[in-house]
């Protein structure tokens, strides 16, 4: 049985005041919903969050990381960094990451390496434009995203990741996948997975990324191969937050 796990993406959002009434709703709200749950915040909180979240169910995580250990990469930030301030996830190739900066599927796959490398979790995100779903590439889009990190990893390493699949198309945009849709794309990213590591695939959670919020959040993790949420806009509100892992 694979857990359900729920994790807030701040993305570039916060201060340390209002990080502090985020947290500690959080924290103070958590009852034994069967969740487990972090959230992945901005570097230069780590601190704060390492401080305030030790101790409790709550854990932390990076957005990004350095597929370098170590040496001259202003601005970076390496896994051994991430792990100095207590991290247990990193976000590996977000939409928004891959979308900006422009990130390719190889140099995901050396993120995720990179963190599997200081004993961090990847949560390698994959998903699809609208133009590319109109155009009926889903399939080949977020299959060709994981195998470029399935082709970094030995067959043990694929159950110590995490997957998120984010439909580009339903962030922001006011539209919406059903939870067939979304069910669809989990299932053909686990069968994508099982041509590497059929055992593993079966452990892998993988999240669900397209705008889940309190009101849908029951219906979609009802799925079989939906096993939690990567959140944004929601994360930003304790209430919002615990009632997606209230869903669970």
């Amino acid at each position: 049985m694979r857990h359900k796990l729920v994790i807030g993406n701040w993305k570039m959002n916060g201060n340390r005041a209002a990080n502090t009434a985020l947290l500690s709703g959080i924290v103070a709200g958590l009852n034994d919903f069967g969740a487990d749950c972090a959230v992945c915040v901005p570097a230069p909180y780590l601190a704060q969050c390492q401080a305030e979240l030790a101790g409790t169910p709550v854990a932390w995580g990076g957005q990004d990381v350095s597929i370098h250990a170590e040496g001259a990469y202003t601005g970076e930030v390496s896994a051994a960094m991430l792990r100095d301030f207590g991290a247990t996830y990193v976000l590996c190739g977000h939409s928004e990451r891959r979308a900006y900066h422009h990130e390719s599927n190889e140099l995901v796959a050396q993120k995720a390496v990179a963190a599997l490398a200081a004993s961090l979790t990847p949560v390698v995100c994959v998903g699809e434009s609208l133009a590319q779903r109109e155009a009926g590439q889903t399939e080949d889009v977020i299959c060709g995203q994981l195998q470029a990190v399935l082709d970094a990893l030995q067959p043990d390493q694929v159950a110590d990741i995490i997957l998120a699949y984010e439909p580009v198309w339903a962030i922001g945009t006011g539209q919406t996948a059903t939870p067939q849709i979304a069910q669809d794309a989990h299932r053909f990213l686990r069968n994508c997975m099982a041509n590497k590591n059929a055992a593993a695939a079966a452990t892998v959670q993988i999240l669900y990324g397209g705008s889940m919020k309190p009101e849908n959040a029951k219906e979609l993790m009802a799925q079989p191969d939906i096993d939690g949420g990567l959140i944004g806009g929601a994360a930003l509100k304790s209430t919002d937050f615990l009632g997606i892992i209230q869903a669970v």
